[in-house]
């Protein structure tokens, strides 16, 4: 069945490729892929929200409330479940650094599950009350979706990329009906080097996700009214910026920290119950932390500055401006928390979401507490939607994103000035802390970030050594006899052989030319053994080191070739400079293909 599914797929593609061109075809699957990543955005909202919508129904039970310090163990708990019991063949894995990861070292392969579970797993952890955002795994799900039917349908590299970049595109143009902040996540996340002939499908992928999105989900995620913004604003905007660019560093760290902590529970349902106790008690306490946590900016964006205490066990001090900064303050720290505790529990979600809460919040709170001071009366609003830009672009390292974004979800294209403002400012702040994002940083300490900075390393990163070996070289045993093993060697045309013990332990080399001149002049050349002309190794080197410092051996050593062994002094062959360099050649035109 499966064969004959390939041959029908060939055929196929045989009779497309006389018929359409690489560029159109391509643009055709741009726009499937729009259709169903925004059919999978839809989903995910909808799903979500009815689950929510669900749990917090007038259910007539006078202790349902206490149902909330639980109900975000639970959504955790039923994630890890599905995970441990539905994905059992390939790992499940959250966020956007797999994403890159699959990028640089997996020619673009993002999993076919990940199309489905990531739906089903966000859903069930936000809608139970966890407190991420949804679009990290719209994203993964749509890019699952480009990656698979570039796969199947046996397109590149190139253009798997360019498939699994659309899908991502149209993954947040679907949730936020934002298609141009779509295809400027995609650039600058994805594809930060690229050609002006992929903003076409980009363009297309996105625009289509947003319509299908659109048509099953209408819902408006903020409204904005604002009279646009004032010149004496602008030094109150740049002091925003300076805030937000430190909290995002805050955050960074919090970021490592906590996965630091829940990294040391092995046991999965440990993470459950501590994460999900935790969570639990921040929920009850902060309200505002439930789910996404849009409701909270909504009602701000209305005027309604008391939102973030109503509906906790402080609503009553509400009236109170210090309680409400105060609170409000707490709040931006513990959203921060709550996401992270999410996350590392075992939840599924991203820190889109929490990035846009956080930063809408310190915008709020800037500005209100500058007018109750009285130097001036600042639009809250325009604070809090440059708050809300400033905090995605500088977390993510993706100012342009934030900026754009927030622009098309709340109409605020009249504020573009201090959307750029803060947004550069910010981020400029924290890339001059950390160098990568939260998404990156993982990738690039481990060295298997693609960057376009260094392309030498990033093409080095994307080789396995363990493909390189070379097992075609003779290979002698210490008691070995040279002229029996003479004709061996000869058909080898090589001019270096390994040395082993009866184990396979491995003993040193032996240069075929000095074993030529031993042959002419040993007297006993009848019984030469190896163990009589074996030498040291210049060096050794294991399956697992890195290219780059191979190189590095060979260079310091001043050779062309060097013995592969494993951690147990195993002999697996030889690797050259010629494989490496051929190699080399390979992924950096494959490279070249994915800029242009």
């Amino acid at each position: 069945m499966y064969i004959r599914f390939v041959n029908y797929l060939d055929k196929i593609n045989q009779y497309r490729k006389s018929k359409i061109s690489n560029r159109n075809f391509l643009i055709i699957l741009a726009v499937i892929v729009g259709i169903l990543a925004g059919l999978a955005a839809a989903a995910l909202k909808s799903l979500t929200h009815h689950i929510e919508e669900f749990l917090q129904s007038d259910w007539h039970w006078k202790y349902k409330y206490y149902l909330y310090f639980i109900f975000p163990m639970i959504g955790i708990f039923l994630t890890v479940l599905y995970i441990k019991y539905f994905i059992r063949k390939t790992k499940f894995e959250t966020g956007l650094t797999p994403l890159l990861y699959a990028i640089s070292k997996k020619s673009s392969k993002v999993e076919a599950h990940n199309i489905y579970s990531q739906i089903i797993t966000a859903a069930i952890t936000v809608g139970f009350g966890g407190s991420t955002g949804l679009e990290a795994p719209i994203v993964t799900s749509g890019s699952a979706i480009g990656s698979n039917l570039g796969r199947v349908l046996g397109l590149s590299y190139r253009e798997v990329t360019m498939l699994v970049a659309c899908g991502a595109a149209a993954g947040i143009a679907g949730a936020f009906n934002s298609p141009v902040a779509g295809i400027v996540f995609a650039i600058e996340i994805l594809l930060p080097e690229f050609t002006i002939p992929a903003f076409i499908p980009l363009l297309l992928s996105a625009a289509t996700a947003a319509v299908v999105a659109r048509l099953f989900y209408t819902q408006q995620l903020f409204y904005l009214v604002t009279e646009g913004w004032k010149v004496n604003a602008l030094f109150y905007y740049v002091i925003l910026a300076c805030f937000i660019g430190l909290f995002s560093i805050y955050f960074t760290k919090a970021n490592y920290a906590v996965k630091g902590l829940f990294y040391k529970i092995k046991h999965p349902y440990t993470k459950v119950i501590v994460g999900g106790l935790m969570l639990g008690v921040l929920v009850f306490l902060f309200p505002t932390l439930y789910g996404e946590g849009y409701i909270t900016i909504k009602g701000l964006l209305k005027g309604d500055y008391h939102t973030v205490i109503n509906n906790s066990i402080f609503a009553d001090y509400s009236s109170v401006s210090a309680v409400v900064v105060l609170f409000t303050v707490v709040t931006i720290f513990m959203k921060s928390i709550a996401t992270l505790v999410t996350l590392g529990a075992g939840g599924n979600g991203g820190t889109f979401a929490p990035s846009l809460i956080m930063g809408g919040l310190i915008g709020f709170i800037f500005a209100y507490m500058v007018n109750l001071s009285g130097i001036a009366q600042l639009n809250i609003s325009n604070f809090i939607v440059a708050g809300m830009a400033a905090a995605l672009g500088s977390i993510m390292h993706a100012p342009l994103t934030g900026i754009f974004l927030i622009a098309e979800i709340t109409g605020g294209y009249i504020l573009m000035v201090p959307l750029m403002i803060t947004t550069a400012i910010s981020y400029a702040i924290n890339r001059s802390s950390q160098k990568h994002s939260i998404y990156t940083k993982a990738l690039a300490d481990k060295g298997e970030l693609l960057s376009h900075e260094d392309k030498d390393t990033t093409v080095l990163n994307q080789m396995k050594l363990k493909y390189l070996i070379e097992k075609s070289y003779p290979q002698l045993q210490m008691n070995d006899l040279i002229p029996v093993k003479m004709n061996e060697i000869l058909q080898s045309h090589k001019n270096i052989c390994a040395v082993t013990d009866e184990l396979g332990d491995f003993k040193g080399i032996i240069y075929i030319e000095e074993l030529f001149n031993e042959m002419i002049s040993h007297p006993d050349r009848d019984n030469l053994l190896a163990s009589s002309l074996v030498q040291p190794a210049p060096n050794t080197i294991t399956e697992n080191d890195d290219l780059k410092m191979v190189l590095e051996k060979m260079e310091r050593d001043n050779v062309w070739i060097l013995p592969v062994l494993t951690a147990q002094n195993q002999y697996l062959g030889f690797v050259s400079k010629t494989a490496i360099f051929n190699k080399y050649r390979a992924l950096l035109m494959r490279q070249n293909d994915y800029m242009s």
